[in-house]
């Protein structure tokens, strides 16, 4: 193994340097939320070994400021290996300890790696191990951002409410299996879209209950070894106190260490919300489609040009990218999946790549729901069309239906084809119906009432 010592300007060190060579990728880097997590730990236990004794003033003090620049993120740059890495995240979190280390000795003006002054294990990490370390780190990271994304989600709830007023009266073809069914209007189409989205951002609400447990304090498996009581009853209390979050030591610490079903419960509602984005998404696209020969019924606002060869086309962009997202987030929902049902024992190695994983759904997510809050209030129903549409021959017939029966309906539909005139204009023209009442059958209130 490797024994040399590192150039100065590199806080990192020997166990890092190490990492860099088994893990050669340059992707997956950890996100700032999971480092700035880390260091939210780092600072929870660094307070409770100081507190109870275990630590002096002389290393309490520079590492503290140390990692308060890390909860800065001033240390960021040093954090440049792959969470796609073999032991449990062990290299991640000797990499906090080592950056902690390192930063620590140079604030009072000391060498970096001065032999007997702050160490990455035995100060920085004292009583840790990275199996309680980033477990707990990655759901601290994770709660974060189930936060924004509730917030995001919400937005995108009132956006489509919104339009489900503006567009109220805006009768339209409703259609099942691609074909012309009953008329609807499109205000109701989008209150069936923000009722989605609720139930999406109620089960999402719910995901900080989930996340809330951690596993710091059992150290290496999970029984607390070579960690003092004291200290094991302490930690996650004060970790609570600097994250503000509802956080509570695991009840089973064991169970905690080697058990990751939770992260893949969490995420199965991530993709249940990828569901509702990619319909809303394809209906969006579906209706906007044209300009001259698709359905034309709404218009997206126009936001980049949409070929290098055609010109004057316009793509739906920001309902691919939802849809895109989307597909991402359900190929990692089968990363989790698996890697939590590979768990060996008292640990599940591949706890790092799952944390990665999560946090990745819920910043893709995150950009999804902006984005498509942004589509969705900039969405106008194209009158025009829809005012033809609504005295459509098959809409018109649908409704027929509800005063003549089935197959009256039919068969006035058939007399109109052979007289080669349009539906409206024929019940109107053979007295079967007054202008007026026709009208009456093809408005908004008629359409949305419950029944008859």
């Amino acid at each position: 193994m490797e024994t040399d010592r590192k150039p100065d300007v590199d806080l990192t060190g020997i166990h890092t340097r190490q990492a860099r060579k088994n893990f050669p990728l340059s992707r997956g880097m950890p996100f700032p939320e999971l480092i700035h997590a880390m260091f939210q730990v780092k600072l929870a236990c660094l307070e409770v070994n100081y507190q109870l004794g275990y630590l002096s003033d002389a290393i309490y003090g520079p590492c503290r400021d140390a990692i308060l620049e890390g909860l800065d993120g001033k240390l960021n740059s040093n954090f440049d290996v792959t969470t796609y890495q073999g032991g449990a995240g062990t290299s991640l979190n000797m990499m906090v300890n080592e950056v902690v280390a390192n930063r620590a000795m140079q604030l009072p003006g000391m060498q970096v790696e001065k032999e007997g002054e702050i160490h990455p294990i035995h100060h920085v990490n004292l009583h840790q191990s990275t199996n309680d370390v980033v477990p707990t780190a990655g759901r601290v990271a994770a709660i974060e951002l189930v936060y924004r994304l509730e917030k995001a989600v919400l937005s995108l709830q009132e956006a489509l409410q919104q339009k489900e007023r503006q567009f109220e009266k805006v009768v339209k073809p409703g259609r099942t299996q691609f074909q012309e069914a009953f008329p609807i209007t499109l205000g109701r189409e989008f209150s069936a879209y923000a009722s989605a989205v609720a139930r999406d951002r109620w089960r999402i609400s719910k995901l900080v209950e989930r996340l809330r447990e951690v596993n710091l304090g059992g150290t290496a498996i999970g029984t607390g070894v070579l960690a003092p009581r004291n200290y094991i009853f302490q930690v996650v209390n004060n970790l609570k106190q600097i994250t503000g979050f509802p956080l509570a030591r695991c009840e089973n610490l064991v169970d905690g260490t080697q058990n990751t079903d939770v992260l893949v419960e969490v995420h199965g509602i991530l993709t249940a919300f990828t569901a509702t984005l990619t319909k809303i998404s394809g209906d969006l696209r579906l209706m906007s489609s044209g300009p001259e020969h698709g359905f034309g019924e709404i218009r997206l606002e126009e936001v980049q040009t949409g070929s290098s060869i055609m010109p004057g086309k316009v793509n739906p962009v920001i309902p691919e990218f939802v849809v895109a997202c989307a597909l991402r987030v359900s190929a990692n929902h089968q990363m989790l999946t698996s890697a939590a049902a590979m768990g060996s024992l008292e640990l599940n190695p591949f706890g790092l790549v799952m944390i990665h994983g999560l946090l990745e759904s819920l910043a893709f997510l995150l950009a999804a729901a902006g984005r498509l809050v942004f589509c969705v209030n900039t969405t106008e129903a194209n009158s025009e069309k829809l005012a033809l549409s609504s005295r459509s021959d098959s809409i018109v017939t649908h409704v027929l239906a509800g005063r003549f029966g089935y197959e009256q309906a039919g068969a006035v539909y058939r007399e109109a084809k052979n007289a080669g005139e349009k539906v409206a204009d024929y019940v109107v023209k053979a007295g079967l119906l007054s202008d007026k009442e026709l009208r009456q059958l093809l408005s908004p209130e008629n359409i949305l009432k419950l029944g008859f």
